[in-house]
C-alpha cells in the first residue's frame, strides 16, 4: 500500500442523497432516522463511487471520497481481480430509491451503444453536464431493483396483441394511426413503428390524443388496470406522452423482497415505492415520456429492444449458508440478501471482493476475523468492506443487502 502498511479497515459510508421531484419527503429520512418531512423531495441515496457524487469513508481520522480510496489504494480496495478486470474502477453504484411520483420512460444503452455514443458526443463538443448530452460515460447500464415495500412499475413492451386490444378499447379518433401501424409486418416493425408514430407527434396533436386518452381512460378505468395508470398519470404529468405507457407497457409489483431485472434496450419507469437498487456505474438514460428532461426520440428508438417482453420476477438463491443473491446476468455487480439473527451469525467465505453492506432494519456487528475491530450497523447505515479486509463475521439482528461484483 502507498500510504500506509496496514490493511484498510471496514469503514461506514457517507453517502450523497439526490434530491429529485419524484422522491419521498419521508422514506429515506425515516430509513436514515432523520426529522421528516424532508425539506425537498429525497428521490435516491448513491453508495459508490460514481464521479457525480462519490461516497466519503473516514479512515485514520481522515474523510476522504471513496473515488479518492480506490485511486490511491485500487488493489486494496476491488481486490485483484476485480481491479484487472475493470481498470481499476468500482464496477458497480448501490442506490436506495424512494418513488413518491413517476420516473421518466426511459431506457439505457449496451455496452457498445455506450461507447460509440458517448464518442460521438465527445466529438460534439457537448459539455458532460450539459442538458442535451444523451451520454454523459461510456458504460452500459444493467441494473437490478429490489423492493423494500410494495413496489410499482412498468417494464418491457406488452404482446402487440395486447396493446391493440387496449388501443381498441378505448376507441380515440386519434390513436388511429397508432393502430393501424400495430398490424403492419413483424413483432419488431410493429413495435417500431407505433412507438415512432405516438413519439414523432407534433405538440399540438399530442396534447390532444393524450387528453383524448385520459378522458377515454377515466370513463373506463374501473374495467382494467392500465386504464387506471393512465389516469394516474395523466395527473402527474398532463399532456406527456408517456401517460399512454400503460398502453404498451406490462405493468409490474414486486413485493417486497422480490427483485427484477432491467437488462440494456427495454423501456421501463418506475411508479411507487421503495427498493434499493444495483447497476453498471454509469448515468446513461434515454428517455421517452414523463419528464421535462430531453427527449432524444432518435437515439432513444435506435437503442430499444422492440419486441415483447416476458416479466421475470426474482427472488434470492442461497449461495452460502445465511446468504442469498439474485441471479443476473451482469458482470459489474452481485446483490445478496442477508438476514442475521441471534441464533444465525454470518460468516462470509474466503473468496470475495469489495463489498458495500446496507443495514435495512435491525442493528448488526461486523467483525473482521484477523483483527480486534467491530463495528456496528444500524438501520440506515451502509458500510465498505475492502477486498483487503479478508473474511468477516456479522452478528446481532438484522436484514442487511450487499453489494458486491460477480466476477
Amino acid at each position: 500500500m502507498s500510504e500506509s502498511a496496514a490493511p484498510l479497515p471496514i469503514a461506514l459510508l457517507e453517502n450523497e442523497i439526490q434530491e429529485y421531484a419524484w422522491g419521498s419527503r419521508t422514506a429515506i429520512a425515516e430509513l436514515l432516522g432523520r426529522p421528516t418531512p424532508s425539506p425537498q423531495p429525497q428521490a435516491e441515496m448513491w453508495m459508490g463511487a460514481h464521479p457525480r457524487a462519490p461516497s466519503r469513508v473516514r479512515i485514520d481520522g481522515r474523510e476522504r471520497s471513496l473515488l479518492e480510496l480506490i485511486r490511491s489504494h485500487p488493489r486494496e480496495v476491488l481486490g485483484p481481480r476485480v481491479c484487472e478486470r475493470f481498470s481499476g474502477r468500482l464496477p458497480f453504484l448501490f442506490k436506495v430509491l424512494a418513488v413518491e411520483r413517476p420516473l421518466s420512460v426511459q431506457a439505457h444503452p449496451n455496452a457498445r451503444q455506450a461507447s460509440a455514443g458517448f464518442a460521438r458526443d465527445e466529438a460534439r463538443g457537448i459539455g458532460r453536464d450539459a442538458p442535451m448530452r444523451s451520454y454523459p460515460d461510456a458504460s452500459h447500464k444493467p441494473e437490478l431493483v429490489c423492493a423494500l415495500t410494495p413496489f410499482r412499475a412498468l417494464f418491457g413492451f406488452r404482446p402487440v396483441s395486447e396493446i391493440r386490444a387496449l388501443v381498441d378499447r378505448l376507441a380515440v379518433p386519434g390513436l388511429g394511426a397508432e393502430a393501424v401501424r400495430l398490424e403492419r409486418g413483424s413483432e419488431e416493425a410493429a413495435l417500431r413503428d407505433f412507438l415512432a408514430g405516438l413519439l414523432g407527434m407534433d405538440p399540438a396533436q399530442r396534447l390532444r390524443v393524450v387528453g383524448e386518452v385520459a378522458a377515454a381512460a377515466a370513463a373506463r378505468e374501473g374495467e382494467e388496470s392500465a386504464f387506471e395508470c393512465v389516469v394516474r398519470l395523466h395527473d402527474e404529468h398532463p399532456g406527456d406522452l408517456g401517460v399512454l405507457a400503460p398502453l404498451y407497457l406490462n405493468a409490474v409489483l414486486l413485493e417486497p423482497g422480490q427483485a427484477m431485472f432491467i437488462p440494456s434496450g427495454e423501456l421501463h419507469t418506475y411508479l411507487h415505492g421503495m427498493s434499493v437498487e444495483l447497476m453498471a456505474n454509469s448515468d446513461n438514460v434515454l428517455r421517452g415520456g414523463l419528464t421535462a428532461k430531453a427527449v432524444d426520440v432518435h437515439e432513444l428508438l435506435r437503442i430499444l429492444r422492440f419486441r415483447a417482453a416476458r416479466v421475470e420476477v426474482l427472488t434470492p438463491e442461497t449461495d452460502e449458508p445465511g446468504s442469498a443473491s439474485y441471479r443476473t446476468p451482469a458482470d459489474e455487480f452481485r446483490l445478496s440478501r442477508l438476514e442475521i439473527g441471534a441464533d444465525a451469525p454470518f460468516t462470509c467465505g474466503p473468496d470475495r471482493n469489495v463489498e458495500i453492506l446496507l443495514c435495512t432494519a435491525g442493528d448488526v456487528r461486523i467483525s473482521p476475523v484477523r483483527s480486534s475491530q467491530t463495528l456496528t450497523l444500524a438501520r440506515g447505515a451502509s458500510c465498505l468492506i475492502p477486498a483487503c479486509a479478508g473474511r468477516y463475521r456479522l452478528t446481532g439482528a438484522g436484514t442487511l443487502y450487499r453489494a458486491s461484483v460477480a466476477v
